[in-house]
């Protein structure tokens, strides 16, 4: 993404080359050792990342407006406006708490507003399930986050989440701890006590900073183009499963679809309709519909029972998956054209977790 989008190193907190995967029982597997020297997860903090592509945006002509969107009206014939309703916070006029209610008229409509997305919702793209998102940003001991200068750790199993994964993410001078769920949203907070717990060696003394919580799309939204509207990113509901990242498809989708309407509209001298913005969500589907599917399988083979998740983390510790592993995060592609090295890994899958599924649990280990 940084290359793709010319984003500058300087935004990035933390060059994550250690990735340690725990499973129920505690065991612990390195993975990484396959990254090229200049290869690395990038670990960003959003609002250091948002807010400089914010300033680029209007350093190339964008017009920034600090307000709160309300609804819109859509056009009732062809080639009729679409009509925003907005609350302006940068208003002279209105409380700065409240904002002015305001209307502005435009001809194309990016929903890029999140998995709560009210232009979803006003176009009618129907629902999908999320998940919930929970973590506290931390700040630990000088000791203890030397551990995690360069190191992230996901943590499986069923006291952390019963169909995700926990973190332990570092970002400049704390670190992320959270979690996920889909189907136990109410027990969150039971699940973030969870990896309190698992991590505790390793964050003990720390301070809370911050405290987040973020609805994940878990599939895309049926509908994703209505007439001159589309949706991107969490709107659109282009998240994966197993990772839960959504940043890069976001940005990219994002772009895609600009570049489309570029194009169709002849750089703006021609409007464009329905078909045009379809066309986006063809070339969308294309390139990542495989990706979704194939994450979506693994999700469920391998975040189902305790036994399943041991045989994951077992699994990480074949230098072929950790290198496709890799290979499909950093580059946004599934990985794996070895015909040999898949066949393999398909036996090992399935031998793994017929042994893990029939044998008693190991004991619990402890973190040192």
């Amino acid at each position: 993404m940084l290359e793709e989008f010319d984003l500058p190193k300087e935004i990035v907190d933390r060059e994550v080359k250690k990735m340690t995967m725990i499973s129920p029982t505690n065991k612990e597997v390195q993975i990484g050792q396959t990254l090229k020297d200049h290869e690395y997860i990038g670990m960003v903090r959003r609002e250091v990342l948002d807010d400089f592509l914010r300033k680029r945006a209007s350093e190339n002509g964008a017009q920034l407006i600090n307000g709160l969107f309300l609804g819109m009206q859509l056009p009732q014939k062809k080639g009729e406006s679409y009509v925003l309703t907005y609350n302006d916070y940068n208003s002279t006029e209105g409380a700065s708490r409240n904002g002015e209610k305001k209307t502005l008229e435009v001809d194309v409509v990016i929903g890029a507003d999140g998995a709560n997305s009210r232009v979803a919702k006003d176009i009618g793209a129907g629902d999908y399930a999320y998940a919930i998102a929970f973590q506290e940003r931390m700040r630990i001991p000088d000791d203890k986050m030397e551990y995690y200068k360069d190191r992230a750790e996901m943590y499986v199993g069923e006291d952390v989440s019963p169909d995700f994964y926990a973190w332990v993410f570092p970002k400049c001078d704390h670190v992320a701890v959270g979690t996920g769920t889909v189907i136990d949203k109410k027990g969150i907070q039971k699940y973030q006590q969870g990896i309190r717990d698992r991590a505790a060696p390793r964050i003990a003394g720390g301070e809370v900073l911050r405290v987040e919580a973020h609805p994940i799309p878990e599939h895309p939204r049926p509908w994703r183009v209505k007439d001159r509207a589309a949706l991107i990113g969490d709107a659109a509901g282009y998240v994966t499963k197993c990772s839960g990242e959504g940043i890069y498809f976001a940005a990219k989708s994002g772009r895609m679809c600009a570049e489309r309407i570029v194009t169709n509209s002849e750089k703006g001298t021609r409007m464009i309709d329905e078909y045009d913005l379809k066309e986006y969500i063809r070339e969308w589907d294309a390139k990542y519909g495989a990706t979704y599917l194939v994450l979506d399988l693994l999700q469920k083979v391998f975040y189902t029972t305790d036994a399943q998740r041991e045989s994951f983390v077992e699994l990480c510790e074949e230098e072929y998956v950790q290198t496709v592993t890799f290979d499909s995060y950093l580059y946004k592609t599934v990985q794996g054209n070895n015909p040999i090295g898949d066949l393999k890994l398909g036996w090992k899958t399935l031998t793994s977790l017929w042994k893990n599924s029939n044998k008693k649990p190991d004991e619990m280990r402890t973190l040192v």
